[in-house]
């Protein structure tokens, strides 16, 4: 997108808007020079549930046996 002058992105801010968040790069000028790039935020990830996975995961009850390639190496 070619730079657009101050008095054109205050009549025009909404379509500018929309390009941005449809990724176009969006640059505003002031005597012909670059001083305001505008982009779009990222969406925010929604949050963690904590205990969404209960039930899910199950510890096998050897979980802390030692591991018979490393017996070697236990005291």
């Amino acid at each position: 997108m070619q730079p657009v002058n101050i008095h054109n992105a205050k009549t025009n801010l909404s379509k500018l808007i929309e390009a941005a968040l449809n990724g176009e790069n969006v640059i505003i000028s002031k005597n012909n020079v670059p001083v305001v790039q505008i982009i779009a935020l990222k969406k925010k990830r929604a949050g963690r549930t904590y205990g969404s996975a209960k039930g899910l995961v199950t510890i096998r009850e050897d979980f802390n046996a030692p591991l018979e390639d490393f017996q070697e190496y236990m005291p």
